[in-house]
């Protein structure tokens, strides 16, 4: 039997780094904790030294402006935290380049909206600025744009937005500081049973279930957002890690063996086109498949308008959709070469039908196998 090597963070390339909100903020003066992100940090400067790229994605702006703009409610309504954050930014984006400056490093702010990612010119413009940034040297610093994300069009969760960022720039290690030591069969604040998993090799359909609700408090992520965050990660490769990080040093206690769960990156690492297919956040429609078409696609085959039985959605040519097997549980996604409106009158018949439906001739697949990526 073949043992398992787990990732080791002194070696590693390209490194991004999570922190939520109740790490970086002190909720008590609702002031940044400078001493945590001192020590943070500290750690940061070592692994540069070390020779890693390290990309920072903090949360922090809207806690950070809640008192004071007099905000302290439990629920904000949008708009409300939309103020927050153009507060909060500035203020979270001067705690990080204190921090960094005090050992050497050029700290650099990066916001991102779901839209930078899921476009593919914005996608690489971003990621084009980021390789300069990391270049020159500099520690980006990146938080979703709260300021103009809406409720219907944002990340929600910096779990996700630091998998998108790992996934967009080749990192090869994803660190999440949260406050559990990782992945438990169960909540363990609830359920004294619950075991902890320190190295996970595959996501599957029972790992994703031991995800629970988002805490309470600032917070918006939770074990569930971590998990999806560990399927773009791995999926594109890189390997992710949850860990304690409310102590002092958090990535130095990493790297001494602190308790930690490992998510393994997925053997069949995929070109940088289909790690951006897997990647998206916001499908625009679905189609859902037979059997058989379940069956082809698994043999490495495109999606024909035959295997299609039903097309959900709005969405032209070009656009990210999320393929289903008759149960609705998701088989594939990637990107449909028909509008949704055309798909339908397709759907279900045979490539030599579609000239005569549609009036002209377009492509054989409704999606080819190059814009198609397996779940």
């Amino acid at each position: 039997m073949t043992s398992i090597v787990l990732p080791d963070l002194k070696a590693a390339r390209r490194v991004v780094v999570k922190i939520g909100s109740a790490l970086v903020v002190d909720p008590d003066r609702a002031a940044p904790r400078t001493t945590w992100l001192d020590s943070v940090a500290r750690d940061i400067a070592a692994l540069r030294a070390n020779g890693a790229d390290v990309i920072v994605v903090s949360s922090g702006a809207i806690a950070l402006a809640r008192h004071s703009l007099g905000l302290t409610r439990r629920t904000l309504r949008l708009e409300e935290k939309q103020a927050a954050a153009s507060v909060g930014q500035i203020r979270l984006a001067q705690a990080w380049a204190d921090a960094l400056s005090a050992h050497g490093l050029v700290a650099a702010q990066m916001l991102l909206t779901p839209g930078d990612t899921e476009d593919r010119r914005r996608y690489l413009n971003a990621r084009a600025t980021l390789d300069t940034l990391l270049g020159l040297g500099c520690i980006p610093v990146i938080n979703e744009n709260d300021a103009i994300a809406t409720t219907e069009i944002r990340f929600g969760d910096n779990d996700r937005l630091a998998a998108r960022v790992a996934e967009m720039t080749g990192a090869d290690q994803l660190v999440l500081l949260s406050d559990i030591d990782g992945l438990y069969t169960a909540d363990p604040r609830t359920d004294p049973a619950a075991r902890h998993l320190p190295v996970i090799t595959a996501l599957t359909d029972e790992i994703e279930a031991m995800g629970g609700a988002p805490p309470p408090g600032y917070s918006s992520g939770g074990m569930r957002t971590k998990l999806m965050a560990a399927r773009i990660a791995t999926q594109a490769g890189c390997a992710m890690v949850i860990t304690i990080g409310k102590d002092m040093r958090p990535l130095s206690r990493l790297l001494d063996g602190a308790r930690c769960s490992w998510f393994l990156p997925a053997p069949d690492g995929r070109s940088a086109r289909k790690r951006w297919i897997a990647g998206g956040l916001a499908p625009a429609g679905s189609l859902a498949i037979d059997a058989g078409a379940c069956h082809a696609l698994a043999a490495g085959s495109s999606l024909l308008p035959a295997g299609v039985h039903s097309v959900t959605g709005t969405f032209e040519r070009g656009d990210l959709v999320v393929v289903t097997d008759r149960d609705g549980r998701e088989v594939a996604r990637g990107l449909s070469a028909y509008g949704a409106a055309d798909a339908r009158q397709i759907a279900g018949h045979r490539s030599d039908d579609i000239e005569g439906l549609l009036g002209w001739r377009g492509r054989d697949e409704m999606i080819h196998r190059d814009d198609l990526v397996l779940r």
